[in-house]
C-alpha cells in the first residue's frame, strides 16, 4: 500500500467487529477515516453519498440487505463497480459465491491485522 489517504467502508451489522476492524485499520499510516455501516442497504446509502471511498470491507451474512445481495448492487453500478472490495466472513462455503459477485478477496473471520493488511495491499494499487 502507498497511498496515505484511504477511506475504507466497513460493512457489520456485529458492532464488536466494526470497532476491531476500525482499531486494526487505524493503526495503520496509509488510512485516513473508516466509515461503519452495519447492513448492505446503509452501505449502499453511504456509498451514494460519498464519492471517496477506496475499499469496502464486507461481511456476508447481515439483517436488511447481505454482504451478496450488495456486492450485486455495487458490480450492477457503473459509478461503483471498480471499488475493491473484500469480504470478511466466518462462512467458509461463501468464498466461491462472493468471489463469482465480483468480491475482489475473501477472509475468514476472526480476521488477523497482519492478513488484513496483506489482504488490502492486494487490492490497492
Amino acid at each position: 500500500m502507498k497511498r496515505t489517504d484511504l477511506v475504507v467502508l466497513a460493512v457489520d451489522d456485529d458492532i464488536i467487529n466494526l470497532k476491531l476492524l476500525k482499531s486494526m485499520l487505524m493503526k495503520h499510516t496509509n488510512v485516513k477515516e473508516v466509515i461503519e455501516a452495519k447492513n448492505g442497504s446503509d452501505a449502499i446509502g453511504i456509498l451514494k453519498s460519498r464519492d471517496d471511498i477506496d475499499l469496502i470491507l464486507l461481511d456476508i451474512i447481515m439483517p436488511i440487505m447481505g454482504g451478496i445481495d450488495m456486492l450485486k448492487v455495487v458490480r450492477a453500478d457503473d459509478s461503483l463497480r471498480q471499488l475493491p472490495i473484500i469480504v470478511l466472513t466466518t462462512d467458509e462455503t461463501k468464498k466461491a459465491e462472493a468471489l463469482e459477485c465480483g468480491a475482489n478477496g475473501f477472509l475468514m473471520k476472526p480476521i488477523r491485522n497482519d492478513d488484513l493488511i496483506a489482504k488490502i495491499k492486494t487490492v490497492i494499487v
